[in-house]
C-alpha cells in the first residue's frame, strides 16, 4: 500500500520544481574548489540594489574588471579593480576576507564591515555577490562574468536568483564596455 503511494508522490516532484523560481541558496560554505573558481580576471556586468545611494553611484560605472587572487592559508582574496566612472579611469586594490562557514566575503570601510554572499551558479564562467539578502529594504545583486558581456542563458540565471529574491528586472543598472 505505501509503495504505490510514495511512487505516486515521487513522480509530482518535478512538477513541484518546475514551478518554484531558481533561488539562490545564500547557505554554502567557500571551499578552496570555490575560491579557484572565483580566481583569475571578471567582468562586472550589472547589478540591483535597494540600498540608499547605490542606485546613482551605479549608473555612473560605464565598465569595470577586476582581479580575484586567493590566499588559501590566509583566507584573503586580493582585489585589483579597474572602473571606467565618467570620464575617469580608476583603480582600487584591497584585500577581501574570506568567511568559509556562512559563504561571505567582507571588506572593510569606514570602520564598518561589510558582507556579500558568494553565489557560484552552475555555469562556472559567472558568479554573483548578493548583500543583505535577508533584508527587503537594502537587499542587492551583483553579476560577474568572465567576458564583457553575460549571454542570454548567464543573465537569465542571474534573472532567476532576482526573482528568488524578491527583486524585479526593472531595478537591474548594466555596465556598458563599449562606452
Amino acid at each position: 500500500m505505501a509503495l504505490p503511494w510514495a511512487l505516486a508522490v515521487l513522480s509530482l516532484l518535478p512538477l513541484l520544481d518546475a514551478q518554484s523560481p531558481a533561488c539562490p541558496n545564500f547557505s554554502v560554505p567557500i571551499t578552496n574548489a570555490s575560491l579557484d573558481q572565483i580566481s583569475g580576471k571578471w567582468f562586472y556586468i550589472a547589478s540591483a540594489s535597494r540600498l540608499p545611494g547605490y542606485k546613482e553611484k551605479a549608473s555612473k560605472i560605464h565598465a569595470s574588471f577586476f582581479y580575484f587572487t586567493p590566499n588559501h592559508t590566509e583566507e584573503t582574496i586580493l582585489f585589483r579593480e579597474y572602473m571606467t566612472m565618467g570620464d575617469q579611469c580608476l583603480y582600487n586594490c584591497s584585500r577581501l576576507k574570506v568567511q568559509r562557514e556562512n559563504g561571505t566575503l567582507s571588506t572593510s570601510e569606514n570602520d564598518r564591515e561589510y558582507y556579500e554572499h558568494l553565489l557560484l551558479p552552475k555555469d562556472p564562467k559567472t558568479f554573483m555577490l548578493a548583500s543583505f539578502p535577508e533584508d527587503k529594504q537594502y537587499m542587492g545583486l551583483s553579476f560577474f562574468a568572465e567576458k564583457p558581456e553575460g549571454t542570454r542563458e548567464q543573465k537569465e540565471k542571474f534573472y532567476d536568483y532576482l526573482t528568488g529574491m524578491g527583486m524585479d528586472k526593472s531595478e537591474v543598472i548594466y555596465s556598458d564596455e563599449k562606452k
